[in-house]
């Protein structure tokens, strides 16, 4: 899995779900600073100021957690900046595998904290598995999501070992189940990730890249294309799985020439736009 588009895909999301679940433990003055802050972050159109800040709140989460260890809401606000800052800035491998195990570990314990059978998910096989996800629900669905999510960002740390990758199935199927509960809002950033993991092997291999261009094309509507991160991910998940050198290029164009200085994507698409450079500059070697 490449190295931002978990990020891309759940910044938005974990930044607002770290900042709300501190604010969540002190006064609505603080809930109020939260979510300017939290605006103020997402339009940053300088990746590296918030290379910089971000380890501030993952250590501000970590001391919530020793005060407030049985807390789902900052534990689940935790396991999504874990994910993504593990998922993009840290480009160590090994920093990235303890990172994103602490994201899951956090994302595990919230999800238990509200939805029991989770807890023994690890030791059913997926059939069992899949049966109790019919018992999520709504109220489930935010410690679902930041789960997931950070297990996909340990998938994608452990891509080499074939243990990790043998979940891909369970996630999807969290994902898929997500979108039964979940909150609308969170829909076109779920049928992207929904993309990536049908576009992360061939044909041969398991992949479904047929239903990968779908749930792309889905999350492009979805968000009007406003997130340029999306059309990066269906450029850079399906077109170059099935070798669509015109699809491709017409994707990365177009978040080329895009604006991205969009309210609460501007950081995203700043991303996404220095990503398309850099797979246009390689298109002529990998095609």
């Amino acid at each position: 899995m490449n190295q931002s588009s978990l990020y891309l895909r759940g910044l938005l999301l974990s930044l607002t779900l770290s900042l709300a679940g501190c604010a969540s433990l002190v006064s609505s003055a603080a809930s109020n600073f939260s979510d300017n802050l939290s605006a103020a972050v997402l339009n940053q159109n300088d990746p590296q100021t918030v290379r910089d800040g971000a380890p501030s709140y993952l250590l501000l989460l970590d001391s919530f957690i020793e005060g407030n260890p049985e807390n789902p809401d900052v534990l689940a606000a935790a396991a999504q900046l874990y994910a993504s800052y593990g998922a993009v800035f840290a480009t160590e491998p090994g920093r990235s595998a303890r990172l994103t195990e602490r994201a899951r570990s956090y994302g595990g314990k919230a999800l238990c904290l509200s939805f029991a059978p989770s807890c023994n998910w690890r030791e059913m096989d997926f059939e069992a598995f899949e049966q109790t996800l019919d018992e999520l629900k709504p109220r489930n669905a935010e410690y679902l999501l930041a789960y997931s999510v950070a297990s996909l960002a340990w998938i994608r740390a452990h891509s080499d070992d074939w243990n990790a990758l043998a979940e891909l199935p369970h996630m999807e199927a969290m994902l898929t189940r997500y979108l039964d509960i979940g909150e609308p809002t969170a829909a076109a950033s779920v049928y992207s990730y929904l993309g990536i993991l049908a576009t992360l092997r061939p044909p041969a291999l398991g992949g479904k890249p047929e239903e990968g261009r779908a749930y792309f094309e889905r999350a492009v509507e979805l968000t009007g294309g406003a997130d340029l991160g999306v059309k990066l991910e269906f450029a850079r998940g399906y077109a170059r799985l099935m070798y669509d050198r015109d699809l491709h290029d017409r994707l990365l164009q177009e978040v080329l020439a895009a604006d991205p200085v969009v309210d609460g994507f501007t950081l995203t698409n700043v991303l996404a736009q220095q990503d398309a450079a850099a797979l246009l500059e390689s298109a002529d070697d990998y095609f």
